[in-house]
């Protein structure tokens, strides 16, 4: 196991359940250092775990070990903080409570200030949902973080994204057709159909035009939708994959008391210096969605991400996409706040 449990015990969700004995998977990189000050966040995204975030994290670059400590917790749902596929019944499964980025923040805040002593953050970062967190960290908790930089993240899920993780939902549920009392029947088989729904959103037009995939050493469309989509949404589970698609449309970085659902007010809020980096073809966050948000927000940039990858320019596959994030986060953590 590459990776620590924060036990976080019986807790009580913003939906009012309790989850019992519930806890947080986390991986630290680096040293804290003595006064505490050198801690960057780096939430992961919707179905991935720590290590699908480490491309970001090495010596020499933005998120360097060797001057931050960096924290990356994991998930609600994904697999290995508490999800439907490791809580004891009666919540396991499709029982699995419903859990909010909200959530998810305030549990990330517990460890990082009862585990660690942490009161200061230097930068909360993240891909996608990952980036969605690091929205709702400046929100609830804006005297603490000094900086974000969400990537290929909205801070909350507009209508059309809404429509996207709607889709994939309902490629699931067709497997039991839409028997919401036959959830128990699936199975990661069923994942194949949702891999190919978000197949047509995960990245641009212009890269299947102009057939990038060929660059990934696969040599066709068909090898690329078989060998990519379906095999890594095969790996998932379903329970887990329900789970953390009704925490991304029902995420909203207001959507609690302290803002009572004013978008705007939270937005505006956020004191954090911030570097927004949408992707320019990005099919369901767009840059659009993004530069609202970011006009809002009183110490934000928008730097978009120009790239044909879609929303996967944030997944740490092309080299240019990486370099470009690397950069502006190297800026970011020189600016003092």
């Amino acid at each position: 196991m590459d990776y620590e449990i924060f036990d976080l015990g019986n807790v009580t969700l913003q939906s009012g359940t309790t989850l019992p004995s519930a806890f947080l998977a986390y991986k630290t990189y680096g040293r804290l250092n003595e006064n505490k000050d050198n801690v960057i966040v780096y939430p992961t995204a919707f179905g991935d775990t720590h290590v699908q975030n480490e491309w970001l994290i090495g010596n020499g670059v933005a998120l360097d070990p060797q001057k931050y400590f960096i924290i990356v917790p994991n998930l609600l749902g994904n697999g290995i903080s508490s999800s439907p596929t490791n809580t004891p019944a009666p919540f396991d499964r499709a029982n699995f409570p419903q859990v909010t980025i909200y959530d998810n923040v305030k549990f990330q805040h517990r460890l990082v200030t009862e585990k660690f002593g942490i009161q200061k953050i230097a930068l909360v970062v993240g891909w996608s949902m990952g980036g969605l967190q690091a929205f709702q960290w400046g929100a609830s908790y804006p005297d603490m973080v000094e900086r974000i930089a969400p990537f290929m993240g909205i801070a909350k899920p507009w209508p059309h994204t809404f429509v996207v993780l709607d889709s994939m939902k309902a490629a699931l549920l067709a497997a039991v057709g839409f028997d919401s009392s036959k959830l128990d029947q699936l199975t990661s088989t069923d994942m194949r159909a949702v891999g190919r729904v978000y197949a047509g959103w995960s990245v641009s037009a212009a890269f299947y035009r102009e057939e990038i995939y060929r660059k990934m050493g696969i040599d066709s469309l068909a090898a690329f939708m078989a060998g990519v989509w379906e095999d890594s949404f095969m790996q998932m589970d379903p329970h887990n994959v329900l789970a953390m698609l009704w925490t991304g449309q029902h995420a909203d970085i207001s959507a609690n008391s302290t803002y009572n659902g004013d978008f705007d007010k939270a937005l505006k809020s956020i004191k954090a210096l911030a570097c927004v980096m949408p992707g320019s073809t990005d099919l369901f966050c767009s840059a659009k969605d993004s530069e609202y948000e970011a006009k809002l927000m009183p110490n934000a940039v928008l730097k978009p991400v120009e790239s044909i990858w879609g929303h996967f320019a944030g997944r740490g596959i092309n080299r240019a996409d990486n370099q470009f994030i690397d950069d502006n986060l190297k800026h970011l953590l020189a600016l003092s706040k």
